[in-house]
């Protein structure tokens, strides 16, 4: 292999489909394969002593996953390209993936020369969006569910994701707990919400779990106070 193959690492957390990516490179001239690793966690690590040129990231990973991973990566290696790989092409994750600093996006069904193609590409400084996915990333965004919730909303709504009770909300916030009542009663209302199940699944699409600023409570509190 001489120095000017592209160098890639590989991550994914399926041993088996990293196996087959190094074999789809191992016969693709100008490729090189220099490690691989099983989280985004782990890649980061791995990027340091491998120096890649091309990273190629699975986006559904446990850990913080292949989007988070992909902005802490170009944070900490800002050189590194990154492709994405998903078995799904829903434009909220291809819009998630470059917003986080990835140059290429692509299915996991894609033809052993379409992952050759993006991995060219984006280590020549070009973006790689999978053809099929072209017309998905075409149309608008939706619109953020949140747009109608005010700020102190938005705060109650995060903590109760987060497991937070009404009384500790209350505390937290400097509020009565019959105000975040009101709150969180309005902010159900508003989404179209019952439970705290759904409270959480909307918070996280919505993206606003931060616990670096609203650490969760040490006890499970998410029983309390109801729904």
């Amino acid at each position: 292999m001489t120095d000017t193959a592209i160098r890639v690492l590989l991550v994914d957390d399926h041993r088996v489909l990293r196996t087959g990516l190094r074999l789809i490179l191992e016969h693709a001239e100008g490729i090189e394969c220099v490690g691989e690793a099983e989280s985004a966690e782990d890649a980061l690590h791995v990027s340091d002593r491998t120096h890649p040129d091309v990273v190629v990231m699975d986006v559904q990973m446990p850990g913080m996953g292949g989007i988070e991973g992909t902005r802490a990566l170009r944070d900490r290696h800002p050189e590194v390209h990154v492709v994405m790989l998903s078995m799904f092409g829903a434009a909220d994750d291809v819009r998630a993936a470059f917003a986080a600093g990835a140059q290429g996006y692509l299915i996991k069904t894609a033809a052993e020369e379409e992952l050759v193609d993006a991995l060219r590409a984006v280590a020549a400084g070009k973006r790689y969006l999978h053809p099929a996915l072209g017309a998905a990333l075409a149309q608008p965004a939706p619109p953020d569910p949140l747009d109608g919730l005010t700020d102190r909303e938005r705060e109650v709504l995060q903590l109760l994701a987060l497991g937070y009770g009404n009384q500790e909300i209350a505390q937290r916030l400097h509020l009565s707990p019959r105000t975040v009542e009101t709150h969180r009663a309005n902010m159900m209302n508003k989404l179209r919400i019952s439970s705290r199940a759904d409270i959480v699944r909307i918070a996280l699409s919505a993206g606003i779990l931060n616990t670096d600023t609203a650490q969760p409570p040490t006890q499970d509190h998410a029983g309390h106070n109801g729904h």
